[in-house]
């Protein structure tokens, strides 16, 4: 099974048939730590798969970077404001590591979701495990202190946390650097 299979499937089993179609649309690209993959208030033609690296998705405001999430190898990565409505994203995405990314056009993917079944399955699973992760992350920075989601990264990513710079997990808490370090040695 190709690796893209193998990302695919994560999300939602596809026929050989499906895949194949997909196959003639999407491109393997390899970009440099520190690319910018996606920028704040432009609107984004593409979808991705990490198949190796990890990017975060962050926000610039007057008190400094906001980090919102983390992406890894298996996951996808997509402005859903872009994706969903056909506006611009409200957060910058960046890559922490060198990363190899599929990248396919968000219109090719559409197209696929009207002439496949299978294709609007996996549509439906992607924006369903998105809007999960999405309303999981606003409950956890309402409902748990800082140490309660850095013991929830620790423990759901632990190979994360080592790939990570900490100043980003820091934003990523919504805590200072220095609150970060009294965090882990109290674990």
């Amino acid at each position: 099974m190709s690796s893209l299979t193998l990302l695919l499937e994560k999300i939602h089993p596809l026929p050989h048939d499906s895949v194949a179609r997909l196959e003639e649309k999407i491109s393997l690209i390899k970009l440099k730590k520190g690319h910018i993959l996606m920028r704040a208030d432009r609107q984004e033609p593409f979808l991705y798969l990490i198949k190796r690296g990890v990017v975060r998705a962050y926000a610039e405001t007057e008190k400094g970077e906001i980090t919102f999430w983390f992406g890894q190898e298996g996951e996808a990565v997509l402005s859903m404001a872009s994706y969903v409505m056909d506006i611009p994203s409200y957060e910058n995405i960046a890559l922490i590591e060198d990363c190899e990314l599929y990248q396919v056009a968000k219109a090719d993917l559409k197209n696929l979701y009207h002439q496949d079944i299978h294709w609007a399955n996996w549509g439906r699973k992607l924006a369903e495990y998105e809007l999960l992760k999405a309303e999981r992350r606003a409950i956890s920075r309402e409902l748990l202190s800082a140490t309660q989601r850095y013991n929830t990264l620790l423990s759901e990513h632990p190979q994360l946390i080592q790939r990570i710079p900490l100043k980003f997990i820091a934003s990523y808490l919504g805590v200072t650097q220095v609150s970060l370090s009294r965090i882990r040695k109290g674990n």
